[in-house]
């Protein structure tokens, strides 16, 4: 794999070259218009004839897929899991048959049981839903024609992003539509709980799995054996989700590796040629779940998946969600990816069928993999016009003049596209146009009152909805899609809050402080993993290619108009800065000598209530979970916080200098030195 070092780099820490950063991260700019509207001709051919069409999908170098049975069958009499029967038989009350009977029965829960059938009835159902609340479901040609082609050369991964309940219906639907086989993919055992619903999606493609195995070998090896067996016979392409659960925040969630571990397995042993894995990344005008997001990180338990649920949520075929946008990126190739990095040779020194321990070497190699997949993810995905109107609106709230509003917008449209990001804003159409229908679409949080455009921070009725303040209902909401702009913006921002926190802007105290916000927030955000001055190298990079600062031998200087851009950067990541910030002083002040996570959580969000109803903070964003357990992460890593496992659960304890000195270099109060220095 490509890396970047820092002896090879032109804009090393304490170079002696002069002059500003070259062209070390141009990226390749994406037009709207490269993408097709596949409801364009939906809307014109009846969805009946749509879903009983004549569906030939072409399939891995032309082979007959095997019935579903005869992977079930394949499984249970693979070498792995009747080794593994056999391993577990030789302890106490362990039969070799009430194994076997266990291993058939985790087989029947879990394994999908895919149906012609089933799949045209998606077709029709999701074809009138589709048309009903999107007005566009937009993906780029090029990428199918490349998947396409893969799909009849290589088993393929197809790796989405996880926005939302609809993320893997509609990848089904689009590759129905392109005539490509059906991926099988791996879904939660909460959906099986559903009546009907559970044994339709496991007819259309879905494999059920538990959130957790524990320490569930037999369960393990039936897993992975299944997954394998399907990668290997190239019955369907096989999908999963790196981020494991929906995020809910709408920030990439740091990739969870047991599966990616599996489908890699078949490759290193030489049970296939090749593996391609396909980054997708799916992108949402206005999602679906936002509101029941917004209440699980404030605090609302998630309801179980029911039909029941699902049928009180058909009141949202009345509305209107915009537009979808589907990049799918290019096919990865596993061995291109491997080849002088990793050796084959460790998996023929005993047996395919014995499970091995992951070597280091093998566990970094699958961690950055995952890593840069989820990174192609985030370069590829579309951000709307709201996401832009919103991340000005939050920084002048309540409200604001349209007219302004318009041009602040216009203005940050150049910086995202100026900085890779994929702006999905029609160059055909009046600014004022695009920014009043973006404020429509979401005007459960915003409105238009005589020219001027105002958050609804204000229920009308009353303060609180559903137990919530409804203010922070309303900001939380705006903050997911604020997120989305971070996706692009992470790296010129991290620079801008480092320049703000560094006197005299020496070059190397620069990128110490960098260096130290890239590991705090190291859990909030992707970073491959040891890119710190890759990163800040390209942030730099950024910022001088719109003129904001300049770079020198030892230097660098903030240019005379480049002062408005770092100010609106600091201001789209501080309050991340304010919520660590906030946490610490919490943590000084916790009374206990130890903790819970659920604790944790409880009092910290408390805690901050407290701040917000004395106006001595303005930071909501603090109340949110996922900030919360982020935070929580990170500061056992940075061992500002001891984790204990005690009676299989986890205590806190918290570690007051350390948690002291934190505090204070988040707040610029004490100078983070150096980069060898910049450590806790």
């Amino acid at each position: 794999m490509d890396s970047s070092s820092p002896s090879n780099s032109c804009f090393s820490v304490g170079s002696t070259s002069p002059g500003a950063v070259v062209l070390l991260y141009s990226k390749e700019l994406k037009k709207w218009d490269e993408f097709e509207d596949i409801l364009e001709e939906r809307r014109h051919v009846s969805d009946l004839k749509f879903a009983m069409k004549c569906y030939t999908p072409l399939v891995y170098k032309g082979i007959i897929p095997c019935k579903p049975s005869d992977i079930k069958s394949s499984v249970l009499n693979s070498e792995e899991v009747q080794y593994v029967i056999k391993q577990l038989s030789k302890e106490p009350q362990q039969s070799a048959e009430a194994l076997r009977q266990e291993a058939c029965e985790i087989l029947d829960e879990m394994s999908h049981n895919l149906r012609l059938g089933a799949i045209r009835f998606f077709a029709f159902a999701l074809s009138k839903i589709f048309k009903q609340i999107f007005s566009k479901v937009c993906v780029n040609e090029e990428g199918i024609q490349k998947l396409q082609r893969a799909i009849q050369e290589y088993p393929v991964i197809l790796l989405p992003t996880h926005r939302s309940y609809i993320d893997f219906l509609m990848l089904s639907f689009l590759l129905y539509n392109y005539d490509l086989p059906v991926p099988v993919i791996a879904a939660g055992i909460d959906f099986l709980g559903m009546k009907m619903i559970g044994g339709l999606l496991r007819m259309s493609g879905a494999f059920f799995i538990r959130r957790t195995f524990g320490g569930d070998k037999l369960y393990w090896a039936v897993f992975s054996e299944y997954v394998k067996t399907m990668l290997r016979n190239g019955y369907a392409p096989v999908e999963f989700f790196l981020e494991g659960t929906r995020s809910r925040s709408a920030k990439t969630i740091t990739p969870k590796l047991g599966l990616l571990n599996i489908v890699m397995e078949p490759f290193f042993k030489r049970e296939v040629f090749d593996t391609y894995l396909v980054p997708i990344s799916i992108s949402y005008d206005k999602i679906l779940e936002e509101t029941l997001y917004v209440y699980e990180l404030l605090g609302i338990p998630k309801p179980k998946e029911s039909t029941t649920g699902l049928l009180k949520a058909r009141k949202i075929l009345s509305e209107n969600f915009g537009n979808i946008h589907i990049y799918i990126g290019d096919p990865v190739s596993l061995r291109s990816l491997a080849a002088g990095r990793m050796s084959r040779s460790p998996y023929n020194l005993v047996p395919r069928y014995i499970p091995q321990k992951q070597s280091e070497d093998m566990h970094a190699f699958v961690r950055e993999v995952a890593y840069r997949m989820q990174l192609v993810q985030i370069q590829n995905l579309a951000l709307s016009p709201w996401t832009l109107v919103v991340a000005v609106l939050l920084q002048n709230r309540p409200s604001m003049g349209f007219d302004t509003l318009v041009e602040k917008a216009l203005w940050l449209r150049g910086l995202a596209r100026a900085f890779g990001g994929l702006v999905m804003w029609p160059d055909d159409e009046p600014a004022e146009d695009i920014v009043h229908s973006s404020i429509v679409l979401h005007s459960n949080v915003a409105s238009l009152v005589k020219d001027q455009v105002v958050l609804r921070l204000d229920s009308g009725d009353s303060e609180v909805v559903n137990g919530l303040v409804f203010q922070h209902v309303i900001l939380l909401t705006c903050s997911t899609y604020r997120n989305q702009l971070l996706n692009t913006c992470v790296r010129p921002s991290l620079v801008a809050l480092a320049l703000q926190m560094t006197p005299g802007l020496r070059k190397e105290d620069v990128y110490g402080c960098f260096g130290f916000l890239h590991d705090v927030f190291s859990d909030e955000f992707v970073f491959l993993p040891g890119s710190a001055l890759k990163d800040f190298e390209e942030g730099c990079y950024l910022l001088c290619k719109i003129e904001t600062i300049q770079v020198t031998t030892r230097d660098i200087l903030v240019t005379e108009k480049g002062n408005a851009v770092l100010e609106f950067l600091i201001g789209l990541f501080k309050p991340f800065v304010e919520c660590y910030q906030i946490i610490c002083k919490y943590l000084l002040k916790e009374q206990e000598d130890h903790f819970t996570e659920k604790q944790y959580v409880a009092r910290v969000r408390a805690f901050t209530t407290q701040l917000l109803d004395q106006g001595t903070s303005q930071c909501y964003d603090v109340l949110s979970s996922d900030v919360q357990k982020n935070a929580l992460a990170a500061f056992v890593r940075l061992g500002a916080l001891e984790k204990k496992k005690v009676d299989n659960s986890c205590i806190f304890n918290v570690n007051e200098p350390t948690v002291t000195k934190l505090e204070e270099m988040l707040g610029g109060k004490t100078p983070i030195g150096k980069p060898a220095t910049a450590k806790l």
